[in-house]
């Protein structure tokens, strides 16, 4: 029997060992145990994935949680399970289709007439490298979900965030968006072959980048709002890369994706970390990696760029003069 101690110890240390490296690496959990009793909070996207995880988080800290979602039956499900495993029972599921602009105002509509605030905005939904595809309203659909539909719908929860404050917004952007450029000439890919990473990568620089001139317009108001990286976690997002299909990528690569690919919990962990954490109060306007604030790629510190894209954003969305106006204007840093 002694002869497999020695074996076993070295197996046990070698697990043990990937384990601690796995969650280093992934980023570990949120080191806040701030706890949000009464507060309202709205997560888009939130009947899977990192949005679900991050409901029940939220929801797990005392937080009235809104699941804001285009899939009624899953957003529903996932309402029941948060309430059921938490056992707060103040988690209802919200229709929101941010491919539509029309359903983007009928949802923040009820929202304003019907709850007393919101605290906590999350703006976690998003579509990856998908095919050629338009929203309802034209648009090419990462750029149209990802970006505007927040875009749209943070704008006209901006008064009840502002009567609500101090409170939150936060923007999952990724990683990619360093690889991304604005082309004003053609957001939408209509005069360019459609190069799905590469509207993916836009799409995810513009987030920063709205996060840059929205926390710009609401110094003073008491109201931050954040953009973070959450890491590649094992979600439905992927479903259009081809990944999850590959024999190669679960054979050959499984290992490094086992180490590097976070599941939705770890993932999760960065959007509670900026929701609830005393300690960033007061921060606005930047850019988390994980758990750690970092510089942005260049273009998305470019304040003419933000400034401009929010013009060309508010156009396409039809987003009315006293909802822009009433954004508090702030002089430009020179």
């Amino acid at each position: 029997m002694n002869r497999f101690l020695l074996p076993l110890s070295a197996l046990g240390t070698v697990v043990g060992g990937a384990v601690l490296l796995k969650d280093n690496v992934a980023g570990g959990v949120c080191p806040s145990k701030a706890t949000i009793p009464g507060k309202t909070v709205i997560v888009t996207g939130a009947n899977t994935g990192i949005g679900k995880q991050t409901a029940f988080e939220l929801a797990k800290r005392g937080g009235n949680v809104i699941l804001a979602c285009r899939d009624m039956e899953k957003c529903e499900a996932a309402a029941r399970a948060i309430r059921r495993e938490t056992l707060n029972h103040h988690v209802n599921a919200r229709h929101l289709d941010l491919a539509s602009l029309k359903s983007i105002r009928e949802f923040a509509a009820k929202i304003n007439e019907e709850e007393e605030r919101v605290d906590i905005l999350v703006n976690n939904a998003a579509v990856m490298r998908c095919p050629h595809w338009t929203t309802e309203d034209g648009f090419e659909m990462q750029f149209g979900v990802n970006h505007l539909g927040h875009f749209l719908l943070t704008n006209l929860l901006l008064d009840k965030l502002k009567a609500s404050a101090p409170s939150r917004i936060i923007n999952l952007s990724s990683l990619a968006h360093v690889a991304g450029h604005i082309d004003f000439d053609d957001l939408n890919w209509q005069t360019r072959k459609y190069d799905p990473k590469a509207a993916y990568s836009q799409s995810k620089l513009a987030i920063v980048l709205f996060t840059k001139e929205l926390s710009r317009r609401l110094q003073g108001s008491g109201v931050t709002v954040n953009a973070l990286h959450p890491g590649v976690a094992r979600t439905e997002l992927g479903r259009h890369t081809g990944m999850h299909g590959s024999t190669f990528s679960s054979t050959t690569l499984g290992p490094i994706f086992w180490l590097l690919v976070k599941s939705p919990e770890l993932a999760a962990q960065p959007s509670t970390y900026l929701a609830v954490a005393e300690e960033l109060a007061d921060v606005s306007g930047k850019y988390f990696d994980g758990l750690k604030q970092k510089a942005p790629a260049p273009e998305a510190e470019d304040e003419e760029v933000a400034r401009r894209l929010w013009a060309e954003s508010a156009r396409l969305v039809g987003l009315e003069v006293s909802h822009v106006s009433s954004v508090r204007e702030q002089p430009l840093a020179r």
